[in-house]
């Protein structure tokens, strides 16, 4: 077994510090009180997000555009990124 020498453990200690102090603003995450229950704020705008892209989705196959879409799953999932991070920046800010 070896023995840590003195800066080995030191370095840790800092390592350990400043992982602690990083995580220390996830404590409290803005949540929404619905029907006495409270969800996270970024649950609801993902959901409300997945809407708006199955929305989307339904128009484009009703225009036609959805047959010359690229690669539609990578582009739904991005348009439900855009749609959920949209909608946390308008709602929370």
């Amino acid at each position: 077994m070896r023995i840590p020498r003195q800066n080995e453990s030191g370095a840790r200690v800092w390592v350990w510090f400043a992982a602690a102090s990083a995580l220390g603003g996830c404590s409290a995450s803005p949540s929404r009180s619905i029907l006495g229950s409270y969800f996270p704020s970024w649950m609801l705008c993902a959901l409300a997000g997945i809407v708006l892209t199955v929305l989307l989705r339904l128009a484009l196959v009703r225009s036609g555009i959805d047959a010359e879409i690229p690669a539609p799953f990578l582009v739904y999932v991005s348009f439900a990124i855009a749609f959920t991070l949209g909608i946390w920046l308008a709602w929370l800010a």
